[in-house]
């Protein structure tokens, strides 16, 4: 599985909230800085990820983002599902129509078992469980 920059970098801004994050909403702009992603491309993550109920926004010149949800309840899977990825790491996992030997292919159901070992590992790693490592690490 590969991971385009727009989860791998949906991933890092959702950290970036619950690790600083008071309660209080964080601007896109602060993110991007501290983070190093280019504004305009985590502007279209936020979409997404507002659509995806992972993140609310608050309007006013205090005003950014916070998360839906408690970090303990928020996945990186969560955060690849909002991106609209997929889920497999072959195309002929998710659509087997597309390959005439899927019936008969032995190794597509290797593929197909590593993409559910992945897309489980993902599941279970919550944005608290990165808050706790990046706190062991020592990340300000």
């Amino acid at each position: 599985m590969r991971l385009t920059k727009m989860s791998r970098s949906g991933t890092r801004a959702i950290f970036d909230i619950a690790y600083n994050s008071v309660g209080l909403p964080i601007q896109v702009k602060d993110i991007s800085n501290r983070q190093e992603i280019p504004l305009r491309f985590l502007e279209q993550i936020f979409h997404r990820l507002k659509n995806a109920n992972i993140v609310k926004s608050v309007k006013g010149p205090k005003g950014g983002y916070l998360l839906a949800k408690e970090p303990e309840r928020i996945t990186v899977k969560d955060i690849i599902k909002a991106m609209k990825e997929p889920a497999d790491i072959v195309f002929c996992v998710d659509n087997p129509a597309k390959c005439q030997r899927s019936k008969h292919c032995v190794t597509r159901l290797v593929w197909k078992e590593a993409a559910e070992k992945i897309n489980k590992f993902f599941d279970s790693v919550s944005f608290a469980d990165l808050c706790r490592r990046a706190r062991s690490m020592g990340v300000k």
